[in-house]
C-alpha cells in the first residue's frame, strides 16, 4: 500500500514590504522607464511589462524572488497579475531588465543583483542612477554577464530602443523615433497642443468675424458684388 503525503502549499507573499522608491527622482523614472515600455508594446499581445512586480524563478521557493524596477517578458499575454511565478508563465524569464538607483544602493548589492538576474535568464540588464547620472548594461548568457562598453547610442538587441544619457537624464527612444517622456511631459505637451489649437480658433473667429464686417461695409457703400 503507498501512501501519499501531500506536500503544504506554498504560499508566494505579492509584496516583499520594500519601498517602490526611495525618493522622488527614483520614482519618477521608474514609471517613466516602464510606461514607456507599456506604451512601446501596447498593440502587441504577446508582450508582458512590469513594474515592481515580484518575480519567483523557482517553484516551492517563495524566499528566491526579486522586485526588478521594470521588466519586459516576450511570450507572455498582458494581464493582471500579483506576482510573476515563472513556472506559470511557460519557463520564461524576464529577457530584459531596468532597475534604477537610489543613493542607498552599494555596488556590492548591485553586484550581486546582477549575478542574480543572470543565473536565472535575464538577456539584457542597464542600470541608471539618475542622481549621478550614469547608465551601464550588460549582456547575459548561461549564467555570465558581460558590460556593455558604450551605452551612449547603444540599441538595445530585445527592444530596439535607442539609450544614451542628456546630462543626468536617461534618454531611450523607439524604434518609432518616439522619446520616452514622463507623464508630466506628456501632460504638458497636450496642454501647450490645447491651448495652441483654442488659441488658433480665436484668430480664425476672430478674422472671420473681421471679413463679414467688411462685406457688410461693402455692402452698404453699394460696392458689393452680391
Amino acid at each position: 500500500m503507498t501512501i501519499k503525503i501531500e506536500e503544504p502549499e506554498i504560499f508566494y507573499p505579492e509584496s516583499d514590504g520594500e519601498p517602490m522608491a526611495e525618493n522622488t527622482l527614483q520614482f519618477r523614472w521608474i514609471v517613466t522607464i516602464k510606461e514607456g515600455l507599456e506604451y512601446l508594446y501596447r498593440n502587441d499581445p504577446a508582450v508582458f511589462v512590469a513594474g515592481d512586480l515580484l518575480w519567483y524563478p523557482v517553484r516551492g521557493n517563495n524566499t528566491e524572488r526579486t522586485a526588478p524596477d521594470a521588466m519586459v517578458v516576450f511570450g507572455r499575454p498582458k494581464g493582471e497579475r500579483g506576482s510573476y511565478r515563472q513556472w506559470v508563465e511557460g519557463g520564461l524569464a524576464p529577457q530584459v531588465v531596468f532597475e534604477v538607483l537610489s543613493p542607498g544602493n552599494t555596488p556590492t548589492e548591485m553586484a550581486s543583483k546582477r549575478d542574480w538576474y543572470a543565473r536565472y535568464g535575464v538577456e539584457e540588464y542597464y542600470e541608471y542612477d539618475p542622481n549621478n547620472g550614469t547608465l551601464d548594461g550588460w549582456r547575459m548568457a548561461y549564467g555570465t554577464s558581460l558590460k556593455i562598453e558604450k551605452m551612449q547610442g547603444w540599441v538595445s538587441p530585445r527592444l530596439g530602443v535607442t539609450l544614451g544619457l542628456e546630462g543626468n537624464d536617461l534618454v531611450m527612444v523607439g524604434p518609432d523615433g518616439e522619446r520616452f517622456k514622463s507623464v508630466q511631459t506628456i501632460a504638458q505637451e497636450r496642454d501647450q497642443a490645447r491651448a495652441q489649437a483654442q488659441h488658433m480658433a480665436e484668430e480664425y473667429a476672430y478674422a472671420q468675424a473681421r471679413a463679414e464686417r467688411l462685406a457688410a461695409c461693402l455692402r452698404e457703400l453699394g460696392l458689393s458684388e452680391e
